[in-house]
């Protein structure tokens, strides 16, 4: 106590004080204090205790000699209380506390625990004599100083690791290279550090806002503790408590199993990931052919950024998936460890997640392919209504000689890396979805959809729509028998349309004939097997009769010259077409039109 005030209690005791007795304790500053006081006639029967700055009880009494039976507590004055540091455990830790918190006297006696900026323990801790409980405080805006005084860094290769070295505001003991996982990369790191905690940061990150004063809860102190990456748990940030990890991590086979405590409320910025912008139709040679930054990359057709980007997660190979961002996969971000497995296809790494599309690819151009057919008009107005609930760009091309000539006008054309070729005969499905997208994580390749064959029921990519890549396209000189199978080419069972090619018999015919000498040429196979037998026994309609004979020409011509391929090619010169036709079906030769 202040020396007046200890002056001032001995006079007041001295003073006819045959009824009352102070009780007070060094811990308060009685400054000012009034000693003489004496309560009133009618409470001189209680003990007088006072309130501090913290608790309802400060030890701070004024006891009737003869005894009380009751207690009056007074709030005002208020006795300040001081600090003595001797009554507290780990105050070296601390950094904000006020240490003249006492408890309240007339309670039962706890150790008393102190939550932090951060837990709800690990602050300072104030004992009692004979308590066996615990009581956690939260009150005093309790800051505590780094637990960990020591950080290693991960460097993931990306050029960041002494720019992440020189965001730490506690000492870096080393910087080290990520080693394929980060089960084994810890272990190394464990190995070689000498505090009993540690922090584990990584290159990827952005730690310029994070707070190294974090600590676990006391009961958490020897389990592994994971920051968030951004949206993703399994993140690239670890608070360790080395000697236990030394201890038990070989026990485990995954990092995953390990006692982990995702620390999911405190996030740490992944930086930006290298985006590689190309003008290819296909995603796989930008990747095979990529000089690598660090772990991952995203490869996009389109000169946009997603914010935020997808954070996926580094542990091991199969949580380093490749991610489509969109269902054409314009943009795809690919770990580096991927590369080594391609070969055509992006599917060749076997780590895929197809669930986070974020992104909408650009929609496809449309090009209607017409020569004169019937119901050409008809079903142009069919396919523009269609579309026009996509806004797709739809265009018309009419009267091209040869199919080649034809197809690659339609690619040149487009505007888009792939394409709807429509053709004439075709009446497509009204509900189509023209925001169908090809896969750009394969080669590039022609897309085959379904057609409905109304003359002998036969359902497959005959006379169909097909999304037609443009660059290969362009490329194909047709030199095999058939345009689009000749190119890498994938069949999409989706029904496209109806194809109406019976509306007179030359159309019919000849349409039987090319078709039936490609099923042909293709056997052994038992799918086209089944088809051909349709072609050469089904025929409804009015010219349902021209198709079968068509068909079952095609065989006969087939086995005539022996399948030989320069014979059977003459199938798509219309001029040879007709010269046969008008051989062996006069009739045919006046409903004949080119």
């Amino acid at each position: 106590m202040h020396e007046q005030a200890v002056e001032n209690l001995q006079q007041a005791q001295q003073l006819s004080r045959t009824r009352y007795c102070w009780i007070v304790t060094y811990l308060a500053d009685y400054t000012g204090w009034d000693f003489l006081w004496e309560p009133p006639p009618w409470q001189s029967h209680q003990r007088h205790a006072w309130a501090s700055q913290w608790q309802r009880d400060s030890a701070t009494y004024l006891i009737p000699k003869q005894g009380y039976t009751e207690t009056n507590y007074h709030d005002h004055p208020c006795v300040t209380m001081t600090a003595d540091l001797d009554l507290w455990q780990n105050a070296d830790s601390v950094d904000t506390f006020d240490f003249s918190w006492h408890p309240n006297y007339s309670d039962p006696a706890y150790n008393y625990e102190f939550g932090t900026q951060w837990q709800k323990t690990g602050g300072p801790r104030y004992p009692m004599a004979g308590a066996s409980a615990t009581k956690y405080v939260s009150q005093n805006g309790t800051r505590v100083q780094a637990m960990a005084q020591q950080v290693y860094v991960i460097d993931h290769m990306d050029g960041n690791a002494t720019i992440t070295a020189d965001q730490m505001p506690i000492s870096v003991a080393k910087i080290m290279r990520f080693f394929d996982n980060y089960k084994d990369t810890l272990t190394r790191l464990a190995n070689a550090a000498d505090h009993e905690f540690i922090w584990i940061v990584s290159s990827v990150c952005d730690y310029q806002h994070f707070d190294f004063s974090w600590h676990p809860e006391t009961w958490q102190n020897h389990m592994l503790h994971v920051f968030a990456s951004g949206d993703e748990k399994f993140g690239d940030t670890f608070f360790m408590h080395v000697p236990t990890f030394r201890s038990k991590i070989s026990q485990f086979e995954l990092l995953d199993w390990y006692d982990l405590n995702f620390v999911s409320d405190i996030r740490v910025p992944r930086r930006p990931i290298p985006v590689v912008l190309h003008n290819g139709d296909s995603q796989v040679d930008a990747v095979k052919t990529q000089t690598w930054a660090g772990p991952l990359a995203l490869f996009t057709t389109k000169d946009y950024v997603t914010d935020p980007i997808i954070t996926v997660p580094l542990w091991r190979e199969k949580t380093r998936v490749i991610v489509p961002l969109s269902d054409g996969a314009g943009s795809v971000i690919v770990p580096k460890s991927a590369v080594s497995y391609i070969k055509t296809q992006l599917y060749d790494y076997p780590h895929i997640d197809r669930d986070r599309r974020m992104l909408k690819d650009d929609i496809l151009d449309v090009i209607f392919i017409s020569n004169g057919e019937h119901g050409a008009e008809h079903h142009w107005n069919v396919l523009t209504k269609s579309v026009s609930k996509h806004h797709n760009r739809v265009c018309r091309i009419e009267g091209v000689n040869g199919r080649v000539a034809a197809y690659q006008a339609a690619a040149q054309m487009s505007d888009t890396d792939w394409f709807f070729a429509v053709f004439a005969k075709l009446q497509v499905n009204e509900d189509f979805d023209w925001s169908w997208q090809p896969d750009r994580m394969q080669e590039a390749k022609h897309y085959i959809f379904h057609a409905y064959n109304p003359v002998n029921h036969l359902v497959y990519g005959h006379q169909a729509m097909i999304a037609y890549n443009r660059r290969l396209v362009l490329e194909n000189t047709g030199q095999g028998l058939d345009f689009t199978l000749d190119q890498p080419h994938e069949v999409v069972p989706i029904v496209s349309g109806t194809a109406y090619y019976d509306n007179d018999p030359w159309t019919c015919w000849r349409t039987a004939f090319r078709e039936a000498i490609k099923l042909r040429h293709s056997l052994p196979d038992v799918e086209n097997d089944y088809r051909l037998q349709q072609w050469l026994s089904v025929g409804e309609g009015v010219n349902g009769y021209w198709s079968t004979a068509g068909a079952n020409d095609a065989v006969k011509y087939y086995e005539s010259v022996g399948g030989n391929f320069d014979e059977i090619k003459k199938s798509y010169e219309w001029a040879w077409l007709a010269s046969y036709a008008m051989m062996i079906h006069p009739e045919l030769v006046t409903q004949s039109r080119t």
